[in-house]
């Protein structure tokens, strides 16, 4: 009988497992059969390197968008992840019982919050606040800076909650061996357990990096979204997911297949993330 269970959950297993490689192939079989002819009909240069988005005179360069993710999103890291891996190291090693019991929840509930209120509140609450206080820049307030953080503050909770379980993983011997040797407190985490959890604080890193570049609907209701190059981090600027979201519910035919082309790049940017991590991480073993 027991056999016959383990055989079963082996097949489940299998199975589960097989679903998983199989939506994953769909996805791609998908956007790049969609994707790469509409790249190859539109010039894989012009489509790559274009300046300008018009789609009513069949011209279509995303450069503006590949930059507005990239600049949004580099911004994003820059607020996001020093908060939140000092954020973690707090909750894990400094951080009163009966104060934890108030952040982890806090930090939790920050998790769970749709992105459509995260755009509320960057709508009503930090546009108006960056419109005021950066007036003299000529800031319209729905700009980059805006977008970056509010995509800093979304990435909190993925970067917190994974820095902390890799923090919390390492054995106490490290922290312990480093004040045998003399080292105090704060000397022992930082220079001994937070080395030891690099691997999994850099996972949590990663996942943020792939929240802020793959997300929408805050984004375009603080970027400003003009399909321009930006030159400032005070102009608006569009994503290339906002580009799709906002134009995918009216294109047709080659304007469509552009959308999806998209996609594709956002698709082969994730990637590329997901094989700098895993370099990254074979070269510290």
């Amino acid at each position: 009988m027991a056999k016959y269970k383990e055989k079963t959950m082996e097949v489940v297993f299998l199975l589960a497992a097989c679903v998983s490689i199989l939506a994953v192939a769909l996805i791609c079989v998908f956007l790049f059969a969609n994707g790469v002819p509409a790249m190859k009909e539109i010039g894989f240069a012009d489509f790559l390197l274009g300046r300008e988005w018009r789609p009513g005179n069949d011209i279509y360069g995303i450069l503006p968008m590949i930059l507005g993710s990239i600049y949004v999103t580099a911004g994003a890291i820059i607020i996001g992840v020093p908060i939140g891996i000092f954020m973690a190291v707090f909750m894990a090693r400094f951080c009163p019982g009966s104060l934890y019991k108030i952040l982890k929840p806090a930090v939790e509930l920050l998790a769970g919050i749709p992105s459509i209120v995260y755009g509320f509140f960057g709508m009503e609450v930090l546009v108006p606040l960056l419109r005021n206080t950066f007036a003299a820049f000529n800031c319209k307030g729905n700009s980059m800076l805006a977008a970056s953080i509010l995509l800093g503050i979304m990435i909190l909770p993925t970067i917190i909650g994974v820095s902390e379980s890799a923090i919390r993983a390492v054995p106490n011997s490290y922290y312990e061996g480093s004040l045998a040797l003399g080292a105090d407190h704060e000397r022992s985490v930082f220079f001994a357990v937070l080395p030891a959890a690099k691997s999994g604080i850099l996972a949590g890193v990663v996942l943020g990096i792939g929240r802020a570049i793959g997300e929408t609907m805050a984004v375009i209701m603080v970027a400003g979204n003009q399909p321009a190059m930006a030159h400032s981090i005070f102009k608006g600027v569009r994503t290339m997911t906002a580009n799709v979201v906002i134009e995918m519910g009216y294109a047709t035919g080659i304007h469509r297949e552009a959308l999806i082309a998209t996609g594709v790049v956002l698709f082969v940017f994730i990637l590329l993330i997901n094989l700098l991590f895993s370099v990254i991480k074979r070269r510290e073993k």
